[in-house]
């Protein structure tokens, strides 16, 4: 990348530096008779299957409450404790990481803590187009009885419409839009703001992530706790990949299909398929549960 703007040379250490405290404390146990309640109440929106839950953060609507108000958890938490015990697979980071591992490291840069990864920071301001899309990760630690994992972090980065990544693809070398980093909150959850990639030949339609320790362990070598990727829907795909923008992606999505693709084909993606509900016109919620 070219020479970075004197605010943004300074890397995540900085972006942490002027940022309130990022540890919460988990503030709900869950004793026996209420996990088995969550067990029983899961989201009923569904236009994919596998791990995921609603994206919508919506508290459910099934609890009943004495004198005494409790809050509930959100309906996407209610499920992935319902389904939480199988640990998300291990996956391939790809070509394109932008971690350090393979070329540029985004995790340096001042800026890449954020929810809304549509648009590059520091020498560039340009935006991905494409139809919006709001990512939803609920973080479950396996070791613990599948509790919240309050305070990890999350690096997520995927193609554009085109197919194309930034930091690496021709012509897009000083963009660095499409990726982000974002910290779980005390219900495990973290969500990113952006657009539904492209298909490119040769994979299914997929967003890479790597869970973090903490804000503070995104750039230490051994402190990856799990990295993955998320599978979308073929019912999504092929309403997005109709609409103006997607041409290329509607000329590649039908040539590999989930089982046929390098990473998803050895179970289908099943834990790694999103739960995507929404329309091209009012965008659409992508949801996943990740175990570690």
């Amino acid at each position: 990348m070219t020479t970075p703007h004197p605010n943004h040379d300074r890397g995540l250490e900085f972006d942490l530096a002027t940022l309130l405290s990022r540890r919460r404390t988990l503030g709900v146990f869950l004793g026996a008779g209420t996990a088995a309640a969550l067990a029983a109440c899961t989201p009923g929106t569904e236009s994919g299957s596998g791990g995921g839950g609603s994206a919508s953060g919506a508290v459910s609507g099934t609890a009943t409450e004495s004198s005494t108000a409790v809050a509930s958890p959100s309906s996407t938490v209610t499920r992935a404790l319902a389904e939480c015990g199988v640990e998300i697979p291990d996956e391939t980071l790809g070509p394109y990481p932008g971690d350090g591992s393979n070329g540029p490291n985004v995790l340096e840069a001042s800026g890449v803590v954020r929810r809304d990864i549509r648009s590059s920071f520091g020498n560039s301001t340009t935006k991905a187009d494409g139809v919006p899309l709001t990512v939803t990760l609920t973080l479950l630690d396996n070791a613990n009885g599948c509790s919240p994992l309050a305070g990890a972090a999350v690096y997520v980065w995927h193609c554009d419409r085109n197919g194309k990544y930034s930091l690496y693809d021709s012509g897009l070398k000083n963009e660095n839009y499409l990726r982000g980093v974002q910290e779980a909150d005390s219900n495990g959850q973290l969500t990113f703001s952006t657009i539904y990639p492209g298909a490119y030949s040769g994979r299914w339609p997929h967003i890479h992530f790597e869970v973090f320790e903490s804000m503070s362990n995104t750039s230490a070598a051994g402190r990856v706790l799990a990295v993955s990727q998320i599978a979308l829907t073929e019912k999504a795909c092929n309403e997005v990949y109709a609409t103006e923008g997607y041409e290329s992606s509607a000329r590649n999505f039908p040539k590999t299909s989930l089982t046929s693709d390098n990473v998803f084909g050895d179970d289908g993606g099943i834990y790694q398929l999103a739960t995507i509900s929404g329309s091209v016109a009012g965008g659409y919620t992508a949801a996943l549960n990740v175990t570690v």
